[in-house]
């Protein structure tokens, strides 16, 4: 019951950046349209506002990866995937998870948050006239991502768990749903 509660509380915690990035893709279309109509309806070109694009699209991208694997749109090789039963798919996900995402996000975090304090530390800011100040914050936003990343790993790795426990028939040969053959019965 613990582990399903805390499989529920972190697919939340994946849903809600999923909603943040929608709404950075808002603004991000306001402020592309905003540079375009300014670039050839008056001839004004600002450079922090090109720079926000860059930012905006690199935390969209960053913040959606942990919403994406909550979904289970990351990539994998699903032509071998989706073949298996159930349960050696919850394996699949739980060694992937626990020897290669784990790992890694945790690794990407511990030096992205160094580099983001050299980074403040630095008073680091664009190096372009009229570009944006205060780079720290998009470079936080790597360790945080990743961070981010490994907690949704943690989803998935309950979400396997989950699977192996609840699963009693180790012979059940229950597919994905993308290769279940319709049968009718009378």
């Amino acid at each position: 019951m613990f582990l399903q509660k805390a499989e529920a509380a972190i697919n939340r915690f994946s849903d809600v950046l999923g909603k943040i990035s929608a709404i950075l893709f808002l603004l991000l279309l306001l402020n592309v349209f905003y540079d375009v109509i300014m670039r050839y309806l008056f001839n004004d070109v600002s450079i922090g506002m090109q720079e926000l694009e860059w930012h905006l699209y690199a935390a969209i991208f960053m913040l959606a990866i942990p919403y994406t694997l909550f979904k289970e749109g990351h990539v994998r090789v699903d032509i071998i995937y989706a073949g298996l039963n159930v349960r050696k798919q919850a394996w699949i996900d739980l060694l992937g998870t626990l020897l290669l995402l784990i790992p890694f996000t945790v690794l990407v975090a511990k030096y992205g948050i160094d580099f983001s304090i050299e980074s403040y530390e630095l008073g680091e800011r664009s190096g372009d006239p009229g570009g944006l100040p205060y780079r720290w914050l998009i470079k936080a936003v790597i360790p945080f991502a990743f961070i981010a990343i490994s907690i949704s790993g943690m989803g998935l790795l309950l979400k396997s768990i989950n699977t192996l426990r609840n699963h009693t028939d180790s012979t059940n040969k229950e597919k994905h749903p993308s290769t279940l053959k319709e049968t009718n019965t009378l």
